[in-house]
């Protein structure tokens, strides 16, 4: 699986459940191949995925494509990644409401 792969598959792996009533916005820009743009939207329950930055994002993810598979995969620790600067996050406690519904945690 790319990491853009993963980015678009985020809608069948979320549960609407969890989210319900939250609003947000997040815009993921992963460099390098099978990487791109992305902006994901969470409106009342249902979460989806646009090719490119639109609009204005709660919280931006800037990170290497290699570096977001090995933390899908479970091969790299996603606090360790932050940590040391190859994942970028703006807002921490955005992301770590949505972590898990990611599938980063």
């Amino acid at each position: 699986m790319t990491a853009a792969e993963f980015i678009q598959s985020l809608p069948q792996k979320a549960n609407p459940e969890a989210l319900a009533g939250h609003n947000t916005c997040f815009q993921f820009e992963i460099a390098g191949e099978g990487g791109g743009d992305f902006t994901v939207n969470i409106v009342e329950g249902k979460l989806s995925v646009e090719n490119g930055l639109h609009g204005t994002p709660n919280c931006s993810v800037k990170t290497k494509a290699e570096t977001l598979v090995k933390v899908v995969k479970g091969e790299e620790n996603a606090a360790s990644a932050v940590m040391f600067g190859k994942i970028k996050i703006s807002n921490l406690g955005e992301m770590m409401k949505y972590a898990k519904v990611f599938g980063l945690m």
